[in-house]
């Protein structure tokens, strides 16, 4: 089983080198396959100048072998051509945009279960935004202010993106509508890695944190803590 990577957004605004950096070396190095899935930009027109963003960003890392997977709509999603390419991806990364689109877009498609194949074989799987959002178990929509189930690789849980922004305005609401999950506010330009299990660390220029049964707990880099 690959590592999970959360980011709170501004992903490619050059503050995430050293939480990419970690990602690229759990994926096996600079010149593992990159492959970044601009879905959750598609809505608005966005994907192509979102991708490319990714490409130059990680290729600025030193990563030598990034691309994108054009998976724009249901029909896309479902192409075995781009399934094959994500599944020997070594670091998948989903881009934020809309974040109901996005999980729609992907669950049960060829390309989401070859993301989880790869994922399966020591992959990491990344999102950023609406990308880390989709991968918890609930999710909210602020364009339709509706609380959502997400892809579910990490149950129980609720991602706050842009924490540091707007996202932490959320938090009440969501406490109250998710008395039982774990809700994660994680700052822009930061993110969390997982570690071994139900073990994470945060990295990044911010915090994460974490609202569960009434408290409420802030981690900055280079913390460890763990959630069920």
């Amino acid at each position: 089983m690959g590592f999970l990577f959360l980011a709170g957004g501004a992903e490619f605004n050059g503050k995430m080198s050293a939480p990419d950096l970690r990602a690229i070396e759990l994926a096996g190095g600079v010149d593992a396959p990159i492959c970044i899935l601009p879905t959750a930009a598609a809505p608005d027109n966005n994907y192509k100048r979102a991708g490319n963003n990714g490409v130059r960003w990680f290729q600025s890392l030193g990563a030598k072998n990034v691309f994108v997977a054009d998976v724009i709509d249901s029909q896309t999603a479902n192409d075995v051509s781009l399934a094959a390419s994500i599944r020997t991806s070594r670091l998948i990364y989903l881009l934020g945009g809309f974040p109901h689109f996005l999980e729609e877009t992907l669950a049960n498609s060829a390309c989401w279960q070859a993301a989880l194949d790869a994922h399966q074989q020591g992959a990491v799987i990344a999102g950023s935004s609406a990308g880390a959002m989709v991968l918890c178990e609930h999710y909210y929509d602020p364009y339709e202010k509706k609380l959502l189930r997400g892809l579910n690789l990490i149950p129980n849980a609720c991602v706050l993106p842009h924490h540091n922004n707007f996202g932490k305005a959320w938090a009440k609401q969501l406490a109250q509508l998710l008395p039982g999950s774990v809700l994660i506010g994680i700052d822009e330009s930061t993110g969390m890695l997982s570690d071994m299990g139900s073990r994470w660390q945060a990295l990044g220029a911010g915090e994460v944190t974490l609202y569960r049964a009434g408290s409420t707990v802030r981690y900055g880099r280079g913390e460890r803590f763990s959630f069920p």
